[in-house]
């Protein structure tokens, strides 16, 4: 017997979907009912599920396997309040525009066993709401209900075409139980509809006009500037974009960004920022932003001078879901990154470089300067401990963090995943660590908080998937974050799917072929422990640099924990997942304890979490 809830299946793997990251309710019984059917037909599960006893670390983990795979996994959550619970994932995957297709159930519409399905609980008159997707629409690209078996497939195809056209986001599609539990026929179920047959957008263009003008300002400037954040989401740009910056002569510097632009070794590579008062920005005579949402904050006089000639090449230029953006720019350019930057390569190629190239070789010897005054403070950071002498700086310790991953792995840290979510840190995370390998370094592309713990277990698995070699997934996170994120969810995930394995028999359904089941594969976490949050106290600071508040306490704050009261941070992984734990307050103990994690994880094949005790706030 087939159902609505077979078509959902099957139309999921027709379209390449591997993973569902799913926490199951009463409005799923024809799911739970269907899974079984495949086990017994075919020996295991069209896609593979994967129970997260958290939605927000469900949906995180989608996240993170998008953005390591470029490709979308299912959420499936329980009625309004399971989708209630997918919380700040959910401005997440907004934000950080990935693609994840969102299902929820809905209570049954019928009351007195009218249709299979029908209410048989209590709960389902109190979860049966006026408007279910009002919760998210706001964040999703797409909404809709499925309200038959006969037209599900081509439903949940609109869906993902919209959600992996750019601007790429997340989707949200419900159903009543009774429809979910539907009975469809074997013609229904066997006529999914064709997935080449229903594309993503292709990706725009510059016009002609756009890339002669953008040219020409870039090559006759004394100090063009390209200001970036969020191309490297598309892997491919990282070459393209190191390629302009080198025949150009253009220093890069990425603000608040998602993954990799540059290589950080790149030679006009000029470091990460997270607000404050941006170098180069007063000197650029030209600039160019380039996928980046904030390019600086006003307030911190970050203008670019009154000259200063402005591009903005982006998908959305306009940032029509920000309730306030704005550029003073000469030109707005709706377009896909690796597009674009395509055709300015090949119009710098075919322009004659004789006449600019003058301005290209006096901007190498600025460039250069430059990098190595940013790289010289790096350095010298790197050497400094706390005010007690004897616990690290945070610039120590990801000097020593990046030295060892480097030594202790066979590819010296090329083969490594990083996911960053240190808040008030993560500056001193990208530029310390340095990563250089497209696709190597993620964070949310949002602003909620806990999204490392589930896309560290996405990431993970979504590495397998993409055969992406990778030997170490290494998270960084804060106290704070670390428990916004459920970590005793997440911990438990991570060690219940710790597997690889292949499937007994090839299944072959219509054009997909189905063998491996890709699991988690266990990462390194680390916390950094300040006891609280740092951020609020920063930001009062701003307003208030002189204020009552500006010289007290965390704890008295009440964004701190004190000494007294804190979490045992690796210990709960060590509960939830059976985790190696540890606590480290010694800059000179550091290194060897890492070692010691990165051996746990690759070779005894468990997580590793370990406690880094810093500077309290």
């Amino acid at each position: 017997m087939y159902t609505t809830a077979s078509v959902f299946f099957k139309t999921l793997a027709h379209t390449g979907i591997t993973h569902a990251f799913v926490n199951w309710g009463s409005d799923h019984s024809a799911f739970l009912e269907d899974l079984h059917r495949q086990r017994i037909e075919h020996g295991h599960t069209l896609i593979e599920i994967v129970t997260c006893p958290s939605e927000y670390v469900a949906l995180s983990a989608a996240h993170g396997y998008a953005q390591v795979t470029g490709k979308p996994a299912a959420v499936i959550v329980h009625v309004d309040v399971g989708t209630q619970a997918l919380a700040g994932a959910i401005h997440n995957a907004d934000r950080g525009q990935v693609p994840v297709l969102i299902f929820a159930g809905s209570s049954p519409f019928t009351a007195n066993g009218e249709l299979r399905g029908s209410k048989n609980e209590f709960i389902m008159w109190i979860q049966d709401i006026p408007d279910q997707a009002a919760i998210v629409r706001q964040y999703m690209r797409y909404t809709a209900q499925i309200q038959s078996g006969r037209n599900a497939s081509k439903v949940i195809t609109r869906a993902l075409q919209i959600a992996t056209s750019q601007p790429k986001g997340p989707v949200y599609l419900w159903a009543r139980r009774e429809v979910t539990d539907e009975d469809v026929d074997e013609a229904t179920f066997h006529s999914t509809v064709p997935p080449m047959k229903w594309p993503s957008i292709a990706p725009p263009a510059l016009t002609p006009h756009a890339v002669e003008t953008i040219v020409t300002a870039l090559s006759n400037a004394k100090h063009p500037l390209i200001v970036t954040a969020n191309p490297g989401r598309n892997s491919a740009v990282v070459p393209l974009l190191a390629e302009l910056s080198s025949v150009l002569a253009i220093g890069v510097i990425s603000c608040a960004p998602s993954s990799i632009a540059l290589p950080a070794s790149h030679p006009y590579h000029l470091g990460y920022f997270f607000g404050g008062k941006l170098p180069y920005l007063p000197d650029a005579d030209v600039v160019l932003l380039l996928d980046v949402d904030v390019p600086w904050v006003d307030v911190n006089d970050n203008m670019p001078h009154e000259d200063a000639r402005v591009f903005v090449i982006d998908n959305d230029p306009l940032k029509r879901t920000f309730g306030w953006s704005h550029i003073d720019a000469d030109m707005l350019c709706a377009a896909d990154a690796e597009t674009a930057l395509r055709q300015l390569i090949h119009a710098v190629y075919a322009s004659d470089a004789s006449s600019y190239d003058a301005n290209i070789q006096a901007r190498k010897q600025t460039l250069d300067t430059s990098r190595a005054a940013w790289q010289a403070q790096l350095t010298l950071s790197e050497a400094l401990l706390a005010p007690d002498g004897i616990m690290p700086s945070v610039s120590f310790l990801l000097g020593a963090l990046r030295d060892t991953v480097i030594a202790r792995t066979s590819s010296a840290g090329q083969k490594v995943i990083w996911l960053n979510e240190a808040a008030s840190a993560s500056g001193l995370i990208w530029n310390h660590i340095g990563a250089n390998v497209p696709g190597s370094m993620f964070m949310s592309g949002g602003t909620s908080l806990g999204w490392v713990l589930g896309a560290s277990i996405g990431a993970s698995i979504g590495a397998k998937v993409a055969e992406k070699d990778i030997e170490l997934v290494v998270s960084l996170t804060g106290d704070g974050n670390y428990l916004f994120g459920a970590p005793e969810s997440a911990f438990w995930v991570a060690r219940r799917y710790n597997t690889v394995r292949t499937l007994p028999n090839l299944i072959v359904i219509s054009t997909f072929q189905l063998t491996v089941c890709y699991m988690c594969q266990p990462f390194f976490m680390i916390v950094l422990n300040n006891r609280g949050w740092f951020s609020p106290k920063y930001s009062m600071r701003a307003v208030h640099p002189d204020g009552l508040g500006s010289s007290v306490s965390g704890e008295k704050l009440t964004v701190g924990f004190g000494q007294e009261h804190n979490v045992d941070y690796a210990g709960v992984a060590e509960a939830a997942g059976g985790a190696w734990a540890q606590q480290v307050a010694r800059a000179d103990e550091l290194k060897s304890v890492f070692a010691e994690a990165i051996r746990v994880v690759t070779q005894e094949r468990r997580c590793a979490v370990v406690e880094c005790v810093i500077e309290s706030i």
